[in-house]
C-alpha cells in the first residue's frame, strides 16, 4: 500500500533534521521540532513515511514514560535513549533522531485536576539543558568529557500551550502546526483506500462529504467496512466457538473477501460513525457530574449590599447579575465566546509566577451559560484580588483555546 506523504510536512521535517547535522557558521539551530494540532490528524504517520522515506532510524519515547513512582527515572530514561541515539550515529554513520510521542500528555498541566510532580519538572527541565547543550548530555552520577554527537528532537503533541513557556520558546524548539488541507486529505485518504478501487473523484467526493473529520476518522471507516464480514463469520462460527477458531487454532486462518468499498456504502457507513461521535459529545456527562460536586462544596458568597437571587415569575429562583461591577467590554466579549459555541474557564497567577507562565484554574471548567461566566469571574476577581486573572475561551469540538484575555493586574486595573 503507498502512502501520501504530505510536501509540507516532509519539507519541514527534512529542513529541520539536516539544518542539526550541518555546521551553519553564525547560526543557532533549535535542536527541538515540536509538531502540534489537532487529535487524529495523522502527526505521528505522516513521520514515519518521512523517516522511511529519508532512511532516519528512529528512537522512541511515549508520553506514558514521563512519569514514574520513582523520581528521576523519566529524566534519566530521555538522557539515556538521547546518548543511545548518539552513538547509533556514530555506529552507523547515518542520520537518526530522538522522537518523543505525545509531550503534552506526559510532561503538560492541563488544568488543577492534573498533578504537577516532581518528574514533569525534571522532564521539562532535562529537555531545557539538551537544547542548550546538545553535545554534552551526561548520565546522573557519571561524567564523560567527550562531546557526543548533536540529535534531533522531534516531538509531538496536541496543545503545546500546557507545556513550560521557557521550554518551547524559539531558541529551543521550532514549531509546526499541522492542519491538513484539502489537497492532503485527498492524498491521504486516496493512499488509505489505494487497493479498494476507489477513484480521484469519489476519493474527493468521500473528503468533501465529511469536510471536519480527522484523518483517522477514514483509517476507521475503512476498518469498519470490514465488520460486517467479521460478524458473519462469527455467527457462522458460533460466540461459544469463536476464541478456539480464532487462536491457537489448528486450521488455516479464515479469509474474508473484499467488502463493498462503494462511495455510496462508505457514506452511509460514515454516517453512522458520524452519529457515534455526536452521541459522545452531546452526552457530556463529565460537565454534568462537575456541576453537582461543585454545587455540594465551596460557593463564593455574595456582596452584602447586592441581592444573591429574585424570585422568577415560574416560582424558581435565578442568580441575579445586572449589577455586576465588570465592564461592559468584558460583559460583551464573554456573550460573543458562547455564541460562537465555546466554552470558558478562568484562571489566576500571583506576580511571582506570572513570569513563568504557571497559571492555574479559578476551580470552574467549561462554563457555557452567559449568567454563570459572570457570577464565576466575579468571584474569582473577589477571591485572587491582587493577582492576575485571565478569561480563557476553549472550542470543545478541537478541544483548543481560542482566547486568553487578561481581565485583572495585580495594580487593581481590570
Amino acid at each position: 500500500m503507498s502512502y501520501y506523504i504530505a510536501p509540507r510536512f516532509l519539507d519541514k521535517l527534512a529542513v529541520h533534521i539536516t539544518k542539526n547535522f550541518l555546521n551553519i557558521p553564525g547560526v543557532r539551530v533549535p535542536l527541538i521540532l515540536g509538531i502540534h494540532g489537532r487529535k487524529g490528524e495523522g502527526k505521528t504517520f505522516q513521520c514515519e513515511l518521512a523517516f522511511e522515506k529519508m532512511g532516519i532510524e528512529v528512537t522512541l519515547i511515549s508520553g506514558g514514560e514521563l512519569e514514574s513512582p520513582d523520581a528521576g527515572d523519566p529524566a534519566r530514561l530521555i538522557r539515556l535513549r538521547y546518548r543511545e541515539t548518539a552513538e547509533l550515529i556514530k555506529v552507523r554513520g547515518k542520520m537518526c533522531v530522538l522522537m518523543i510521542n505525545d509531550l503534552d500528555a506526559g510532561a503538560g498541566r492541563f488544568d488543577e485536576g492534573t498533578q504537577y510532580t516532581v518528574n514533569t519538572q525534571l522532564v521539562n527541565a532535562t529537555l531545557m539543558n539538551i537544547a542548550d547543550n546538545p553535545t554534552d548530555v551526561q548520565l546522573p552520577g557519571s561524567y564523560d568529557s567527550n562531546p557526543i554527537r548533536r540529535v534531533p528532537i522531534i516531538v509531538t503533541g496536541n496543545d503545546f500551550s500546557t507545556l513550560y513557556a521557557p521550554l518551547i520558546r524559539d531558541g529551543r524548539m521550532e514549531k509546526f502546526y499541522w492542519e491538513p488541507n484539502r489537497d492532503d486529505k485527498v492524498g491521504i485518504v486516496g493512499g488509505i483506500f489505494a487497493e479498494d478501487g476507489l477513484s480521484q473523484r469519489e476519493v474527493e467526493q468521500l473528503v468533501d462529504t465529511f469536510p471536519n473529520q480527522s484523518i483517522d476518522f477514514f483509517s476507521a471507516l475503512r476498518s469498519r467496512i470490514y465488520d460486517e464480514q467479521i460478524r458473519e463469520f462469527i455467527y457462522q462460527v458460533g460466540f461459544e466457538r469463536i476464541s478456539l477458531r480464532v487462536v491457537n487454532s489448528l486450521e488455516a486462518p479464515p479469509e474474508f473477501k473484499k467488502p463493498d468499498f462503494s462511495l455510496a456504502h462508505l457514506i452511509e457507513s460514515g454516517n453512522l460513525v458520524l452519529g457515534e461521535q455526536q452521541r459522545v459529545e452531546n452526552s457530556q456527562l463529565v460537565d454534568e457530574y462537575n456541576r453537582l460536586n461543585r454545587g455540594k462544596g465551596y460557593q463564593a458568597a455574595p456582596p452584602a449590599e447586592t441581592p444573591v437571587s429574585q424570585p422568577s415569575t415560574n416560582g424558581s429562583h435565578k442568580r441575579e447579575v445586572s449589577n455586576t461591577h465588570l465592564s461592559l467590554e468584558t460583559q460583551e466579549q464573554i456573550r460573543q465566546i458562547l455564541s460562537q459555541g465555546h466554552k470558558i474557564t478562568f484562571e489566576h497567577v500571583d506576580e511571582r509566577r506570572f513570569r513563568t507562565g504557571s497559571w492555574q484554574s479559578c476551580g470552574t471548567l467549561h462554563i457555557d451559560a452567559e449568567s454563570d461566566a459572570i457570577s464565576t469571574l466575579e468571584a474569582c476577581l473577589v477571591d485572587y484580588d491582587g493577582e492576575y486573572v485571565r478569561l480563557v475561551g476553549i472550542d470543545p469540538k478541537a478541544k483548543r483555546r481560542v482566547v486568553e484575555t487578561i481581565i485583572q493586574r495585580p495594580n487593581g486595573k481590570n
